[in-house]
């Protein structure tokens, strides 16, 4: 197994301390720390903001004007590099978070292939892109109820880290169709046009309308706020776009339907704790990376905000619960945002917060949300730069911005310039980043991306590792040596299907399903299983309980 060498550091990181005495933030010291009640059953709140440095929840606490709900729980630092790279992605990032497995580049609950990071062990050969069990997993398969919430689609990388396998974190038709296997409790975020066919670049194409599953399997399907808030259902499933939600200011300044992420927190929480065998819930703040990605300080700023007050619902119910663990952190830096650019390099002392809060305090809308009010002519150019906070424009400014062929980025660009905040790159970045934990048995100190996924599954009762030999057996191997014949079907390319045959019994298993169709004496049935059925282009790994079938 290809786990992260444990080089802890005692106590806080040296970026957190700093952070602390210099902010006035306070410690985990001075918080009434929830205890640890016996005998009642343990949850976990994960929330993960994207893509967001420290540069950023820093300009969002100037910003706020005052702490932010995550500064009353930062405990530490997070170490964040792939089995491959000082700087990940989100799919191995995400991979580490849920499995407590370093990957590659784009993969999704597998092992990794190439390993050349120092500290990361190597892989076995043939375990490359094994399948690894996920926190989630684990906690459904000890009883507990399960939710992931995402404002991207929820079949984006960081979701799909939580609930999926994949060798691609692209291949939308594979994590869709397995999260909607999984059985989770509670599906909360956009995506809606991968669970059904049709025309768009990711509908399915297997023929497969999995919103009809998804009803059959007795879910409220919801798809605005108002239904999502009036459901009493312990299962929901919401898809609120088509692709992602929007950015929060956005949502708010144009009133749509879509629920914030603190309400769909809010509502996760109140569902799954109706569970007695206790929950473990998925939260991810997507956009901030996005936004990071275009150098918009809006966007981040928006979604830096919005994030916050989901770790605020989180933490209030902990406080009151007691028995609920709440870990907040970033998957990986992004963009280098600082206050600060090459305007400020002789002048930095002299310069009041104000110089950098008040052209962005201008802004109502993300530069996303601002485009979308673009005229095809232009013509209102200059009333879209305002809702960007780019008022008082020059006539040559004017003339840039309407002649532009890179429009988004040169509107970025231009108001930054004017709140004086440095991007060093629209890309990942390999810095540690802060780690907010609460509750019992919550992680400290500088840790590994892959300890979170471990010390998570320690508080919820389980090992990983068994979980994963509990669900992710090489089909071929196992049934080979049972003397059953083996053979992968792939008459039909989009539905690949593990055969295996001995005397009057046949066992079928469909990707990405929790079943098998048996046939035996020719007389045919459908059992439901333990997990999804896996396939990475070479093996199908099923669960041991497919397994038990051949006796």
């Amino acid at each position: 197994m290809n786990r992260n060498v444990k080089k802890k550091v005692a106590g806080i990181s040296i970026a957190a301390a700093v952070a602390i005495s210099s902010l006035g933030l306070a410690t985990n010291a001075d918080l009434t720390e929830a205890k640890n009640k016996k005998k009642e059953p343990t949850n976990v709140i994960m929330l993960v903001m994207d893509g967001t440095s420290a540069g950023a929840t820093n300009l969002a606490r100037w910003y706020k004007g005052e702490d932010l709900a995550m500064d009353e729980i930062l405990v530490g630092g997070m170490r964040t590099h792939s089995a491959e790279s000082a700087i990940t992605d989100s799919a191995p990032a995400a991979t580490a978070l849920a499995t407590g497995n370093k990957s590659n580049d784009k993969v999704i609950g597998l092992l990794p292939k190439i390993v050349n990071t120092p500290g990361v062990d190597p892989v076995d050969p043939e375990d490359t892109y094994k399948p690894v069990a996920n926190v989630l997993e684990g906690a459904k398969l000890s009883g507990k109820s399960t939710g992931i919430i995402s404002t991207s689609e929820i079949q984006h990388a960081t979701p799909a880290g939580f609930s999926a396998h994949a060798t691609h974190r692209s291949n939308y038709q594979d994590i869709a169709e397995q999260q909607v296997y999984q059985g989770i409790d509670v599906v909360l975020g956009g995506g809606k046009e991968s669970l059904a066919p049709g025309s768009s670049k990711n509908a399915r194409v297997n023929g497969e309308n999995l919103i009809k599953v998804i009803d059959e399997n007795g879910y409220d399907f919801v798809e605005t706020k108002e239904q999502l808030l009036k459901s009493s259902s312990d299962k929901i499933w919401g898809s609120f776009a088509s692709s992602a939600l929007a950015y929060d200011f956005d949502r708010q300044e144009t009133n749509n339907s879509e629920p914030s992420l603190a309400e769909m927190t809010k509502k996760g929480i109140e569902t799954l704790s109706k569970d007695k065998d206790g929950f473990f819930m998925f939260v991810e703040g997507s956009k901030v990376d996005w936004a990071a990605h275009a150098n918009d300080t809006v966007g981040i700023l928006s979604d830096v905000l919005a994030f916050d007050d989901a770790v605020k619902e989180a933490v209030d119910f902990a406080k009151k619960d007691g028995n609920t663990m709440v870990i907040a952190v970033s998957d990986h830096g992004n963009s280098g945002i600082t206050m600060g650019n090459l305007n400020t390099n002789s002048n930095y002392p002299e310069i009041p917060v104000s110089t950098y809060i008040d052209p962005l305090k201008k802004a109502t809308m993300t530069v996303e949300g601002a485009l979308k009010q673009l005229k095809s002519d232009r013509s209102n150019m200059e009333q879209v730069a305002g809702l960007y906070g780019l008022d008082d424009l020059t006539s040559k400014e004017l003339d840039v911005l309407k002649a532009s062929k890179t429009l988004q980025a040169d509107m970025t660009k231009m108001l930054a310039n004017r709140a004086n905040i440095g991007f060093t790159t629209g890309g990942h970045t390999g810095e540690d980043v802060f780690l907010y934990a609460y509750g019992p048995s919550k992680p400290k100190g500088l840790v590994d991306n892959t300890d979170i996924a471990t010390t998570m599954a320690g508080f919820m009762g389980f090992d990983l590792e068994n979980v994963s030999g509990e669900l992710f057996v090489n089909a071929r191997e196992a049934f080979e040596q049972k003397a059953y014949k083996t053979r992968i079907d792939v008459t039909d390319a989009n539905n690949p299907i593990f055969i295996a045959e001995k005397g009057n019994l046949k066992i079928e298993l469909p990707i990405n399903k929790n079943i098998a169709n048996v046939t035996q004496n020719k007389k045919s049935f459908t059992k439901t299983l333990d997990g999804v059925t896996v396939y990475n282009g070479k093996d199908f790994y099923v669960s041991q309980k497919a397994l038990n079938l051949s006796k």
